[in-house]
């Protein structure tokens, strides 16, 4: 792979300098456009292609736009003999250390469009940021496909020789509009889009040059033009969506469906007005997600007819199971959102919650002894934690096992910075990770396990047991943290019953500890004990149930799927 960096200015003097200086180790060369600055910027980037012998620089007469400056420089690439170009914005907004990342994708996968996924920080303009979801919904109907998470990040790779067949084909706008308008033709070219999440900031002596009226004039009209051509190409669109292979991804590979700031959104509407507002904006989500969630939707369905199978006369599995049932599976997680939001928040009273089997749990923390709460996606997982804190001022740390919730927690975290919860993040339960739960444990802490969910890195390390007649795969970590952790173990289920709260505790071990000697086996019969108590409680609330994926599938199988393939790969 033969690949130069591009990068447009129009008057960007404050950040080019230090961004050129970050460039200059990749080795790269660099097509530096200047799009018809002023004298003082024009003086300081010939200085700069001086000083750089990597850098070319090249010169617009008169302010022709971002789209005008970045073809130039993706058009001379090309010309030169590149096969791919790194765009990267003059003023300052990017996260360059992502480049390797970036660069490392694009070998991988040589036909595709890199693009970054931005994560924004406070200092985005509100404005800016929430105009981005109205381009994000009509890049969706225009490409029929949810395949481009963000049209306006000018951070990407582009594959030149079918940038370069667009551009000889296609008359594209010049200015703001070009960022977009390129990734949707790409697109219907059948190039690829694969996005990298990258940080994204707004330097407060930066310089944005959108022309609010203008700008987004001339975005709607461009949005006109692309529907109008999906439509011409809707046949051809449908038949490459079909054709496409259907992949079925491990749960923990797969991304948080919803941006920080749209999470952070709902927080606020719940913060201002209440659950009544929260809803408002939460139900047309949910609805959203519903109707884009196919694989979410047909796992929900799936696990509703296994629970009917053995509770037929369930009230709320009546009749087939249809889009219906799993429809208010969907809202009865968004219900559960906003009950875990009350639950950080200290809004849930005592007097709310049945707690019925405190006692179970009294004994161990009066005595200041540390415990482990084996826990599951089923019910209301805050609330038990809240409980925990209201019941014994006793410290809570809950292992966080994936990146898969980051952006909702980070808004729990918000929401309350008071909260004596402690989220602690790991990719895997390691040594280091037991030997900081041991701490917690000695000071008479409780530590939140789930144990129902398998990740990427536990590949051959999963028990079988029996779930709703079926063998699940359940992780082993959870169990074999617990038995070094030494101390007594604990289940703990939490469900909205009859419009009430029930916390459900019962005693699982005094200790997972014992002989090396029948060790697995050990571990086996309490995954089997564990399986069978999380099935007693998912059968008697199966809306409750939020786990959205293959329950059942053979965990090392759907790895090996998601594993992805060595490419062979070309030096630069």
């Amino acid at each position: 792979m033969q690949l130069a960096l591009v990068i447009p200015n129009y008057n960007h003097r404050q950040a080019i300098k230090a961004t050129l200086a970050r460039l200059e180790s990749l080795g790269l060369t660099c097509y530096l456009v200047n799009d018809g600055s002023d004298d003082e910027t024009r003086h300081l980037l010939c200085q700069l292609a001086a000083q750089h012998d990597w850098v070319r620089l090249l010169h617009h007469p008169f302010n022709r736009g971002k789209g005008a400056a970045v073809m130039t420089g993706l058009r001379a690439a090309y010309a030169d003999g590149f096969s791919h170009a790194l765009q990267v914005d003059a003023d300052g907004q990017h996260d360059l250390d992502d480049i390797p990342k970036m660069i490392e994708t694009a070998k991988a996968q040589p036909q595709a469009l890199i693009s970054g996924l931005p994560q924004y920080d406070e200092s985005v303009p509100k404005g800016r940021l929430y105009g981005r979801y109205l381009t994000h919904f009509w890049v969706w109907v225009e490409t029929l496909s949810l395949d481009i998470r963000d049209s306006m990040c000018g951070f990407r790779v582009y594959p030149l020789a079918a940038t370069e067949q667009l551009f000889l084909n296609e008359a594209l706008g010049e200015r703001m509009d070009f960022d977009i308008e390129v990734l949707v033709k790409l697109y219907w070219q059948g190039v690829e889009v694969k996005h990298l999440p990258t940080r994204v900031i707004y330097p407060e002596d930066g310089t944005s040059h959108f022309q609010g009226f203008k700008d987004n004039v001339r975005i709607s009209a461009m949005h006109s033009k692309l529907f109008f051509g999906m439509l011409r190409r809707m046949p051809q669109l449908l038949r490459h969506k079909r054709s496409r292979p259907k992949t079925v991804k491990h749960w923990s590979r797969m991304g948080e469906r919803g941006s920080y700031w749209g999470i952070k959104l709902l927080a606020t509407s719940y913060k201002l007005g209440g659950h009544w507002l929260c809803r408002a904006i939460m139900y047309p989500v949910i609805c959203y997600f519903f109707a884009t969630g196919r694989t979410a939707r047909h796992a929900s369905q799936t696990f509703l007819r296994q629970v009917q199978r053995l509770e037929p006369k369930h009230p709320d599995l009546q009749g087939e199971i249809n889009w219906r049932h799993s429809l208010m599976h969907f809202i009865a997680f968004g219900n559960a959102a906003l009950d875990r939001i009350d639950a950080w928040c200290d809004r849930i009273k005592l007097s709310q919650v049945d707690f019925p089997d405190r006692e179970v749990l009294a004994k161990p923390l009066a005595q200041g002894q540390g415990a482990v709460l084996l826990v599951s996606h089923l019910g209301n997982l805050e609330l038990c934690r809240a409980i925990s804190i209201h019941q014994r001022k006793v410290k809570v740390n809950v292992m966080v096992l994936t990146q898969n919730a980051e952006n909702f927690n980070r808004v729990l975290k918000q929401l309350n910075p008071d909260s004596a919860l402690n989220l602690i993040q790991v990719t895997e339960l390691g040594p280091s990770t037991s030997m900081l739960l041991q701490q917690k444990i000695e000071q008479g802490e409780l530590v939140v396990i789930a144990g129902d969910r398998t990740s990427t890195s536990s590949e051959g390390r999963v028990f079988y047991a029996p779930f709703m007649g079926k063998a699940a795969p359940f992780p082993q970590g959870p169990f074999i943290l617990a038995s070094l952790l030494d101390c007594p173990v604990y289940l703990m289920f939490c469900l909205r019953e009859n419009g009430r709260y029930r916390v459900h505790v019962e005693h699982f071990a005094e200790t997972l500890k014992g002989p090396r000697a029948g060790r697995m086996e050990r571990l086996q019969a309490a995954v089997n004990h564990y399986a069978e108590r999380l099935e007693h409680y998912a059968r008697r609330a199966p809306l409750q149930w939020f786990n959205f994926f293959d329950f059942w599938r053979k965990d090392d199988e759907l790895l090996r799927e998601a594993k992805p393939q060595t490419p062979n790969r070309t030096e630069k």
